[in-house]
């Protein structure tokens, strides 16, 4: 159960000016918690949204109030696609007396949420609160995977206290140590220091610039199809994308490309958890609100179009094929539902294997034809190197 003395309730401005709009807007098909004394009922809920106006650990914070009023606004005013989800809104998170109390609040809700199956949407808030989200896997006793859309790959000095620059150094050093891989998409390597990218490598960690996926979005694919939690820095966005106050730098996604991103994230069967993180409200701020609001939007569009293409048990559902590189045989299987491709990561007996065994990866048909041509996939390698150290 939801303990909802944690959650406090969607302001009544945004109900009554929701009410003034069409009746097939998004909004009149949200449930909505909107009245403390009466608390929504999940069943069947598929998705819930949680804002969490928690700010106080960011490197740069000079105690500013903020509201997430009008992106809520923007987002009901949407219109819904051809959807058959359940969506709840939960309101805001009640901010602690300090941040690791939000952080304890948040890791309950979002177990709870999980352990019934319900995908929660973080609006944030600092990105730092992907601690709480990562922490609230720690029932699971499963490794977890996470991709981090951001031109900053997070690291920062572990020895410190958290940050929302620095959030990843703890995750992976502190217990229960659940974490398998982590994938930065969109780094640009001037924000970087080349300490974090060797230490990217050595941990064989999966990084990819902003130019190879402007390139071609859809690379993206496979790395979010292996993914449980996605974390999304709104930095990310290129400047012109976004209002004043909201503007990092001249080079990021575009709109186009971060809802494309987002859509991904939805169709993965695996990821469980999606958040928003890092907005600044400005008076000017119609663009911020309605780029979080479409990417939103769009992960639930994904997630409406997801496939069920991943039990790999069917065998009647897959295609395999063998392919031996340098001595090491290869398995790869395709989707005859969603064409679809997966690598087997070996399992290798007397070694300390962190994944079960004939786990499989995500993958793409081009890897298969790398794999023909004698090349090891580059993520393969990585994930089977992680899986025995």
């Amino acid at each position: 159960m939801i303990d909802y003395s944690y959650l406090s309730p969607v302001d009544d401005l945004i109900l009554s000016h929701m009410n003034l709009n069409s009746s097939l807007i998004l909004g009149k098909r949200i449930n909505i918690y909107s009245d403390v004394s009466a608390p929504l009922e999940l069943d069947d809920v598929d998705i819930a949204i949680i804002g969490v106006n928690e700010y106080r650990n960011t490197h740069n914070s000079v105690g500013e109030d903020f509201s997430l009023n009008e992106v809520r606004k923007t987002l009901y005013n949407l219109f819904p696609g051809n959807w058959s989800l359940n969506i709840s809104d939960l309101g805001d998170l009640v901010l602690g007396d300090t941040v690791s109390d939000t952080y304890l609040a948040l890791q309950s809700i979002v177990s709870e949420l999980l352990k019934n199956n319900i995908i929660p949407v973080i609006i944030g808030g600092s990105q730092d609160i992907t601690y709480a989200n990562y922490r609230s896997y720690d029932y699971l006793e499963k490794t977890v995977n996470v991709v981090n859309i951001d031109p900053n790959f997070d690291l920062g000095d572990s020895s410190k206290p958290i940050k929302n620059n620095s959030y990843l150094g703890k995750i992976i050093l502190d217990k229960p140590h659940n974490l398998f891989n982590y994938s930065t998409l969109g780094y640009q390597t001037y924000f970087n220091s080349q300490e974090e990218i060797d230490l990217m490598q050595k941990l064989y960690f999966e990084a990819y610039r902003l130019g190879e996926l402007s390139n071609n979005i859809q690379n993206v694919e496979p790395v979010l199809r292996d993914a449980n939690i996605v974390t999304l820095d709104l930095k990310s966005v290129r400047s012109s994308e976004v209002s004043s106050k909201q503007k990092f730098s001249p080079n990021g996604f575009s709109g186009k490309e971060i809802c494309a991103i987002s859509r991904y994230a939805g169709i993965s069967n695996k990821v469980s958890s999606f958040g928003v993180y890092e907005y600044i409200p400005s008076i000017e701020d119609e663009a911020t609100e309605m780029l979080i609001a479409q990417v939103i939007w769009y992960f639930i569009e994904g997630v409406n179009c997801r496939v069920m293409d991943n039990n790999f048990y069917n065998t009647a559902d897959f295609q395999k094929y063998t392919v031996l590189v340098d001595e090491q045989e290869l398995i790869f299987l395709k989707s005859l539902k969603s064409s679809r491709w997966w690598v087997e990561i070996p399992f290798l007996q007397n070694s300390n294997n962190k994944l079960e065994e004939h786990s499989l990866l995500a993958c793409m048909h081009q890897d298969y034809v790398d794999a023909s041509n004698g090349v090891v996939p580059e993520r393969w390698y990585k994930a089977q190197k992680k899986n025995i150290i």
